[in-house]
């Protein structure tokens, strides 16, 4: 009986730290066969039920689920991706009917016709009817399902946005398809492709020169990244694309890092660099339905255009965007402070400051800093 009731905390103190995963049978009228799946919910799903997630569906589930739910829960965990619903659909002795093509003609078969209407119209509206779903959806697949999951780019109804392709076995005319394709795409699409040298020539070629295609692309709603694995073998590579695909589709989620600084903001006006941050806040809710204040640390980074710029003239502006986000932190009051310090109004800044600095931790390391602020002004207003 203890035994039992250890396993139920444990289990208990795990799905509330870690997430739950959960095991179901589906109903498939187009297959006409019970299918099973497995749910991975994130650790906040039950806490706020107001909150939406991006959801990734992946094939080859007896192999890759695991590994996209572990580097997820690690993305999320450094904010450097939202949280995800994420549903692997078991293929064990199915895979072949689920996503063989004709090689005649590259087109699906009939019984991967079935599948793929299977994850349109059932598995999706199952999801949409009992999940929360952010419109950003994910598809995975190796090999022969990394080929399977370009039909759903290539369909009329664009129902997911990002393809993470796994040493994929493109269909001979693949390529000819997306070639067709790639021009009618109007909304944005992220397109990851891996390979290696443990690949065969001919399959390196093949996804080597769906790589120049999208390179030749002049359609800005297509995103894309090829990785070539050096050195590894085939079971490494898929634990190494996984990663690398969710840091490039996730890019813009991630704080603004030293080289989107470098190339993006650093030659901004200060109301362009404001207007660059607020946008890719914007964008982070509508595309991943994650509503979350701007981070200080992307506030820093554009800082130096703040102050070094126009005479820190929107210094007052950007400390009262600051206060809006965060009230309870001194980083507003010291811009504003400092945006009248440069303006010469020292009675201003010096109450800005003295605001700033009650708002800070007597244990904090950087209180002493914060205090020259508050000398330095007060020893002008002497002079």
């Amino acid at each position: 009986m203890k035994t039992f009731f250890f396993n139920l905390i444990f289990l208990f103190f795990f799905q509330a730290i870690f997430g739950q995963v959960i095991s179901k049978n589906i109903e498939s009228k187009i297959l006409r066969e019970y299918r099973n799946i497995k749910i991975y919910l994130p650790s906040s799903y039950k806490k706020d039920s107001t909150k939406i997630y991006p959801l990734a569906i992946i094939l080859d589930a007896e192999d890759l689920f695991n590994v996209y739910v572990a580097n997820s829960k690690l993305f999320a965990k450094k904010q450097e991706a939202p949280q995800q619903i994420i549903v692997g659909i078991s293929q064990l002795g199915s895979r072949i009917k689920d996503c063989s093509f004709n090689i005649s003609n590259s087109l699906p078969s009939a019984s991967a016709r079935d599948f793929i209407d299977f994850i349109n119209l059932e598995l999706l509206q199952y999801l949409n009817d009992n999940y929360r779903l952010s419109p950003f959806k994910t598809l995975v697949g190796k090999s022969l399902t990394a080929n399977f999951i370009n039909y759903f780019l290539l369909g009329n109804n664009l129902n997911f946005n990002a393809f993470i392709n796994i040493n994929p076995s493109y269909a001979p005319n693949m390529q000819t398809f997306l070639s067709s394709k790639i021009p009618d795409i109007k909304m944005p699409i992220y397109y990851y492709l891996s390979s290696g040298s443990y690949n065969s020539n001919k399959k390196q070629k093949n996804i080597l020169a769906t790589n120049n295609l999208l390179n030749a692309s002049k359609n800005s709603f297509i995103h894309h990244k090829m990785t070539y694995f050096k050195d590894v073998n085939y079971t490494a590579s898929l634990g190494l694309s996984i990663p690398d695909a969710l840091a490039f589709i996730f890019k813009m989620y991630g704080p603004i890092s030293k080289k989107e600084y470098n190339t993006e903001i650093s030659k901004m006006d200060p109301p362009d660099a404001i207007s660059y941050l607020e946008k890719k806040y914007v964008e982070i809710e509508y595309y991943f339905g994650t509503n979350i204040a701007i981070r200080q640390k992307d506030i820093i980074r554009i800082e130096p255009i703040i102050i070094n710029k126009s005479n820190g003239d929107y210094l007052g502006e950007f400390g009262k965007m600051i206060l809006r986000l965060y009230p309870n932190s001194p980083l507003g009051y010291y811009y504003i402070g400092r945006y009248y310090e440069t303006s010469n109004q020292f009675k201003k800044a010096l109450k800005f400051y003295k605001l700033g600095y009650s708002k800070m931790d007597l244990a904090d390391p950087n209180l002493d800093g914060y205090y020259e602020n508050i000398s330095r002004v007060m020893q002008k207003r002497k002079n």
